[in-house]
Protein backbone atom coordinates (compact mmCIF):
# COMPACT_ATOMS: atom_id res chain seq x y z
CA UNK A 1 0.00 0.00 0.00
CA UNK A 2 1.29 3.13 -1.12
CA UNK A 3 2.26 6.33 1.84
CA UNK A 4 2.36 8.88 -0.23
CA UNK A 5 -0.53 11.27 0.41
CA UNK A 6 -3.69 11.67 -2.05
CA UNK A 7 -7.03 11.66 -2.18
CA UNK A 8 -8.79 8.96 0.10
CA UNK A 9 -5.53 8.84 2.58
CA UNK A 10 -5.31 9.29 6.39
CA UNK A 11 -2.50 11.67 7.63
CA UNK A 12 -0.75 12.22 11.08
CA UNK A 13 1.14 14.98 11.01
CA UNK A 14 2.97 17.40 13.46
CA UNK A 15 2.76 21.02 11.82
CA UNK A 16 3.40 24.34 12.29
CA UNK A 17 1.93 27.83 10.47
CA UNK A 18 4.44 30.78 9.97
CA UNK A 19 4.54 33.89 8.38
CA UNK A 20 7.52 34.64 6.48
CA UNK A 21 9.38 36.59 9.42
CA UNK A 22 9.40 33.10 11.04
CA UNK A 23 6.39 34.05 13.32
CA UNK A 24 4.41 31.29 14.22
CA UNK A 25 1.01 31.51 13.68
CA UNK A 26 -0.57 27.70 14.71
CA UNK A 27 1.63 25.03 15.58
CA UNK A 28 1.39 21.59 17.17
CA UNK A 29 4.75 20.22 17.53
CA UNK A 30 4.18 20.36 21.34
CA UNK A 31 1.47 18.36 21.23
CA UNK A 32 -0.43 15.48 19.88
CA UNK A 33 0.10 15.28 16.59
CA UNK A 34 -3.31 16.29 13.71
CA UNK A 35 -5.02 13.35 12.27
CA UNK A 36 -7.19 13.98 8.81
CA UNK A 37 -8.44 12.46 6.23
CA UNK A 38 -7.73 14.11 2.97
CA UNK A 39 -11.09 15.89 1.66
CA UNK A 40 -12.61 15.74 5.02
CA UNK A 41 -12.49 19.57 5.05
CA UNK A 42 -10.25 20.22 8.14
CA UNK A 43 -7.44 21.37 6.39
CA UNK A 44 -7.43 24.30 3.79
CA UNK A 45 -7.86 22.70 0.13
CA UNK A 46 -4.75 24.54 -0.62
CA UNK A 47 -2.75 23.03 2.02
CA UNK A 48 -3.80 19.74 1.47
CA UNK A 49 -2.98 19.97 -2.07
CA UNK A 50 0.24 20.84 -1.08
CA UNK A 51 1.08 17.85 1.05
CA UNK A 52 0.02 15.98 -1.96
CA UNK A 53 3.03 13.14 -3.20
CA UNK A 54 4.81 13.61 -0.17
CA UNK A 55 5.34 10.38 2.04
CA UNK A 56 5.21 8.88 5.53
CA UNK A 57 8.50 10.07 7.08
CA UNK A 58 9.00 13.55 5.21
CA UNK A 59 9.96 16.81 7.57
CA UNK A 60 9.26 19.73 4.64
CA UNK A 61 8.60 23.40 4.79
CA UNK A 62 6.25 23.94 1.92
CA UNK A 63 5.42 27.33 0.89
CA UNK A 64 1.95 28.41 0.84
CA UNK A 65 0.43 31.53 -1.47
CA UNK A 66 -2.28 33.93 -0.56
CA UNK A 67 -4.51 32.08 -3.28
CA UNK A 68 -3.93 29.03 -1.70
CA UNK A 69 -3.85 29.57 2.12
CA UNK A 70 -6.34 32.15 3.16
CA UNK A 71 -7.47 34.18 0.27
CA UNK A 72 -6.46 37.71 -1.30
CA UNK A 73 -7.19 40.93 1.12
CA UNK A 74 -10.63 41.90 -0.45
CA UNK A 75 -10.84 45.62 0.01
CA UNK A 76 -14.94 44.96 -0.46
CA UNK A 77 -14.38 43.24 2.87
CA UNK A 78 -13.57 46.62 4.69
CA UNK A 79 -16.42 48.71 6.21
CA UNK A 80 -17.21 51.72 7.31
CA UNK A 81 -19.29 51.79 9.90
CA UNK A 82 -20.39 55.07 12.18
CA UNK A 83 -18.55 55.95 15.17
CA UNK A 84 -22.10 56.00 17.23
CA UNK A 85 -22.40 52.23 16.68
CA UNK A 86 -19.44 51.96 19.17
CA UNK A 87 -20.98 54.19 21.73
CA UNK A 88 -18.59 53.28 25.31
CA UNK A 89 -15.57 50.75 23.56
CA UNK A 90 -12.47 52.07 23.87
CA UNK A 91 -11.19 52.08 20.14
CA UNK A 92 -7.48 51.40 19.44
CA UNK A 93 -6.39 49.66 15.79
CA UNK A 94 -5.50 46.13 15.75
CA UNK A 95 -8.71 45.24 18.33
CA UNK A 96 -10.83 42.24 17.01
CA UNK A 97 -14.60 43.09 17.86
CA UNK A 98 -17.01 40.62 16.97
CA UNK A 99 -20.28 41.30 15.00
CA UNK A 100 -23.62 39.76 14.45
CA UNK A 101 -23.26 38.47 10.23
CA UNK A 102 -26.86 37.75 8.63
CA UNK A 103 -27.41 34.40 9.52
CA UNK A 104 -26.76 35.80 13.61
CA UNK A 105 -23.68 33.90 13.25
CA UNK A 106 -20.37 35.71 14.48
CA UNK A 107 -18.08 37.64 12.43
CA UNK A 108 -14.78 39.05 13.71
CA UNK A 109 -13.85 42.06 11.98
CA UNK A 110 -10.34 43.94 12.94
CA UNK A 111 -10.64 47.79 13.64
CA UNK A 112 -8.36 49.32 10.55
CA UNK A 113 -8.60 52.89 11.86
CA UNK A 114 -11.32 55.58 13.17
CA UNK A 115 -12.03 59.21 13.81
CA UNK A 116 -14.58 60.85 15.93
CA UNK A 117 -17.17 59.90 13.20
CA UNK A 118 -16.11 56.83 11.32
CA UNK A 119 -14.74 53.68 12.25
CA UNK A 120 -12.92 51.40 9.78
CA UNK A 121 -13.49 47.70 9.96
CA UNK A 122 -11.82 44.96 8.20
CA UNK A 123 -13.50 41.56 8.07
CA UNK A 124 -10.95 39.81 5.48
CA UNK A 125 -9.20 36.72 7.53
CA UNK A 126 -6.22 38.11 9.43
CA UNK A 127 -3.94 35.98 7.67
CA UNK A 128 -5.70 36.84 3.85
CA UNK A 129 -3.07 37.98 1.33
CA UNK A 130 -0.03 36.74 3.38
CA UNK A 131 2.27 34.19 2.05
CA UNK A 132 2.90 31.31 4.75
CA UNK A 133 5.36 28.56 5.65
CA UNK A 134 3.66 25.25 6.14
CA UNK A 135 6.31 22.91 8.13
CA UNK A 136 5.31 19.52 8.29
CA UNK A 137 6.46 16.26 9.54
CA UNK A 138 4.72 13.39 8.23
CA UNK A 139 4.16 10.78 10.91
CA UNK A 140 1.76 8.38 9.26
CA UNK A 141 -0.13 7.82 6.04
CA UNK A 142 -2.59 5.38 5.40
Amino acid sequence: MSKLIGPGKTVTLHFAIKLEDGQIIDSNFEAEPATFNVGDGNLLEGFEKALFGLEEGTKQTLKILPENGFGMSNPSNVQNIPRSQFEGMELEQGLVISFADAGNGELPGVIAEFDDKMVSVDFNHPLAGKRLDFQVEILQVS
